[in-house]
């Protein structure tokens, strides 16, 4: 995992991902809803979100909750010219790699929405979050499983290393008590692979691989994939299938 490239591609795509990140807003709703029925309002003081992003998650939970302390987090220092709206004091930045920070003690909840996969190790990063939790603390995430993006990764053989909803359960399971668990199906629709690669690009997610795209190579993804997926009418799906978890530390 190029964490590197991971944050120029994220970091390159701040000014489009609000407009473009259609599936991600609906998945961050999705997360603010679950946790207003499954997380008790008095465990929500003390919040650290990881993969913060340009704060789209962020202002939907703050337009239901009002976290004493909310700590924010993220891989890209540049996304934190995003929150220039937010009242003064709200937030604390930690700005750097989750994986290899020293989080606040005694979080009352850490959450992730769209993050975690492209983690280096998330099963050992969501163990490692027991640490940094009060004792009964909820841990609440999105990821994505294994059919996300299925059509990039049998044309281009390039993909994460997706975890299925059963297989992060039983990680989670020394760990944690599960609260709530749902998986589902996006399928959109664009007119031609050039409009999912673009797609792609203004959402920050193409930092799995690095390389040039010379004329040979693009020609040919698009020819593979209009073969492989294409409709009568010419239009070809892009894949999501996003995860969500909430769940709390054992005593």
């Amino acid at each position: 995992m190029d964490k590197t490239l991971i944050r120029k591609r994220f970091a390159r795509a701040t000014g489009s991902y609000l407009q473009t990140a259609s599936v991600q807003r609906t998945i961050a709703e999705r997360m603010v809803d679950r946790i207003s029925v499954y997380v008790p309002e008095a465990d929500q003081h003390k919040i650290l979100e990881v993969g913060c992003g340009t704060g789209m998650f962020t202002r939907m939970y703050l337009q239901q909750h009002s976290p004493e302390q909310l700590f924010l987090n993220d891989i890209c220092p540049e996304v934190q010219t995003c929150f220039s709206d937010l009242p003064e004091g709200k937030v604390d930045f930690l700005m750097g790699d989750a994986e290899k920070l020293c989080f606040p003690l005694n979080l009352d909840m850490i959450v992730s929405c769209s993050a975690v996969q492209w983690f280096e190790h998330p099963v050992a990063f969501l163990s490692r979050c027991a640490r940094f939790l009060k004792p009964e603390g909820f841990l609440a995430f999105s990821t994505f499983g294994k059919m996300n993006m299925q059509e990039i990764a049998s044309v281009s053989s390039v993909s994460l290393n997706y975890l299925s909803l059963e297989e992060l359960k039983r990680e989670l399971e020394p760990h944690y008590h599960l609260v709530y668990s749902h998986e589902e199906v996006f399928r959109l629709s664009f007119e031609s692979p050039m409009a999912v690669l673009k797609h792609l690009k203004e959402t920050g997610v193409t930092g799995i691989r690095s390389g040039v795209w010379t004329r040979g190579k693009l020609d040919a993804f698009c020819m593979h994939y209009s073969s492989r997926y294409a409709s009568e009418g010419g239009m070809v799906p892009l894949t999501y299938h996003p995860i969500y978890i909430i769940c709390q530390l054992k005593k």
